[in-house]
């Protein structure tokens, strides 16, 4: 557990993310592709119906700052999701870093990709070093008490869920690889399938009516949805072009008929 702190400085020398690095710090490499495309997945998937855009942030490799005693320390999660925050839609005010204490919210759920190397770490196998900041699932866990921590090895296909209960985190029991977040009425699991080019098995969301669409798949609806309209009106123009001519041939019918009738000497109109 996370104990003996020193005291919070006053709240008016804290940093900000302004005065914090966005740079990874003493870490080598960029997230590599298949990192950039799990998480783009993952937020254009992500619709939750009780939250709106403005107050949900989704955050991919953004450095996410936890603790105001020791604010240099940070954690990169590979993405992650915020509730209930107050987002800029200017372009100068985006968010450098994630202050944990500025905002005063902490993540909902925070995904991590293993990599070989980040495997121990990613699932609370390694020690907190003296004098070292603490563990990513310290961190998770007993710091930020994030409600959900998700980690998946893609290559071993395994996905793993761990959720908050009191003070430690417990296994989610996956069903079909998935599981359920009743509080955003949104699931995560493993689909198979092609995005951005690249077939493989991915981590999406889905709701009680199935995966959630991509941007793609979105437009991709929307067009199909135009052209079904555009047929449908093309039909009910053509029933009414159609229902015109059958209205005029009858009306010209009827007055040749008329004309014969005069012709014979009745008057159409006697004619019952």
């Amino acid at each position: 557990m996370y104990q003996n702190n020193p005291p919070l400085p006053p709240a008016e020398n804290m940093p900000t993310m302004y005065d914090l690095p966005s740079e990874l710090i003493g870490e080598s490499g960029l997230p590599d592709e298949f990192h950039c495309i799990q998480a783009d997945l993952l937020s254009e998937t992500c619709q939750p119906i009780n939250y709106s855009s403005e107050e949900i942030l989704l955050a991919s490799d953004l450095n996410l700052y936890y603790d105001p005693r020791h604010p240099s320390w940070y954690k990169r999660p590979d993405w992650y999701m915020v509730l209930g925050v107050i987002n800029s839609n200017q372009q100068k005010n985006l968010r450098l870093s994630y202050v944990v204490w500025q905002e005063g919210i902490a993540p909902f759920l925070v995904v991590e990709l293993l990599s070989p190397g980040t495997e121990p770490e990613d699932l609370g196998r390694t020690l907190r070093e003296v004098n070292k900041p603490p563990t990513k699932w310290q961190v998770y866990e007993q710091i930020l008490r994030i409600p959900y921590y998700v980690v998946y090895d893609r290559y071993e296909n395994n996905f793993r869920g761990f959720k908050l209960n009191g003070t430690r985190y417990e296994s989610i029991n996956l069903s079909e690889n998935r599981f359920w977040l009743e509080e955003i009425e949104m699931g995560l699991g493993l689909w198979q399938g092609s995005y951005q080019n690249t077939e493989g098995l991915w981590l999406r969301w889905y709701n009680a009516d199935g995966w959630l669409p991509t941007l793609t798949e979105r437009a991709e609806f929307e067009r199909k949805k135009a052209e079904s309209e555009r047929q449908r009106a093309e039909f009910e123009r053509k029933k009414a072009e159609s229902e015109r001519q059958r209205a005029e041939e009858a009306e010209t019918k009827a007055a040749i008929l008329a004309q014969k009738l005069r012709e014979l000497g009745i008057e159409p109109d006697s004619v019952s």
